[in-house]
């Protein structure tokens, strides 16, 4: 094998782990919103990217059924309406059961966890147990070539555009806009923050829903590289709480590194070795470096 090949599939293959990168940034993202943020441990926040993602198969099969002329442009709408529906959700589990568990992350954690379970069973018999794909509009098919022998699908490249959008919203809605503004008065100091006249419940509420939203735009991303069923949330459950973990609880900027980094080692060494064996080295080499540095790549000065 040429050089020249050797790094058009190193290159494909990093690519491929920047798709990884981009769903795993989203629901971090979430995540480090509503666990980093708030101390909720949200067992479901898979079950709200799967929501997020029949979201978008449902619009792409009642736009086929409907208004076919409309393909081309379904997508973008569905994005926004799979953030609305997550978004929604989480405001109702939030109101319903996770407002009952502050300060009891146990108690969130189990309950969460029954949450998950039950909007699975949902799914499987509302939507059914197997796995589904919409049909994407053409100008997400293809690849582009920008040399001989490498190939870089458009669908990728289109997430990861979504995801920079998704990242710099955040990150400037968490410190220009008022909602930020009390999200960190309220992490720095709850009983102040009540005592300034700022509504902590409805701020957690807003927060948690938000996160669950940001999960939903996730899923909306994962069915341009996956297909999706009842249980796809699940399976990235883990990996997300690795990613908020690995780059600090409460640092954003922590949870685009350690995403990228998960991702890249991953990807790139699945090129070399079998699949589970790869998953093993990621999380050998999360777990080496949070012995060495438990509070993450990027632990958040909050004054006391």
């Amino acid at each position: 094998m040429e050089l020249s090949e050797m790094l058009n599939i190193g290159l494909m293959q990093g690519f491929a782990g920047l798709s990884l990168f981009a769903v795993l940034l989203l629901m971090g993202l979430g995540l480090a919103i509503i666990f980093g943020q708030m101390g909720v441990i949200n067992m479901a926040h898979g079950e709200f990217m799967t929501i997020g993602a029949y979201t978008i198969f449902l619009g792409s099969t009642l736009v086929s059924k409907l208004a076919p002329d409309f393909m081309p442009y379904y997508f973008p709408l569905a994005i926004i309406l799979a953030f609305c529906f997550a978004f929604i959700a989480g405001w109702f589990v939030e109101w319903a059961l996770i407002r009952h568990l502050y300060k009891r992350p146990l108690d969130t954690l189990l309950a969460t966890w029954g949450v998950s379970l039950a909007i699975q069973q949902m799914f499987r018999s509302f939507i059914g147990p197997k796995e589904v794909s919409p049909t994407l509009p053409e100008w997400l098919m293809g690849s582009w070539a920008p040399a001989p022998g490498l190939d870089i699908p458009i669908n990728g490249l289109f997430v990861l555009a979504l995801t920079a959008v998704v990242t710099g919203g955040v990150l400037l809605a968490l410190n220009k806009s008022r909602w930020g503004l009390r999200v960190r008065a309220t992490v720095s100091n709850r009983t102040m923050a009540n005592a300034i006249g700022i509504d902590t419940k409805k701020t957690d509420r807003l927060t948690f829903a938000i996160g669950c939203g940001i999960a939903g735009v996730a899923g909306a991303a994962f069915t341009t590289i996956g297909s999706t069923g009842p249980t796809s949330g699940s399976l990235y459950i883990v990996d997300a709480f690795l990613v908020v973990t690995f780059g600090g609880a409460a640092s954003l900027l922590g949870t685009v590194v350690s995403a990228f980094g998960i991702a890249q080692t991953q990807s790139i060494s699945e090129f070399f070795m079998a699949g589970s064996m790869a998953k093993v080295l990621t999380l050998s080499l999360i777990v080496l470096i949070l012995m060495m540095r438990p509070q993450g790549l990027f632990a958040s000065k909050v004054r006391r």
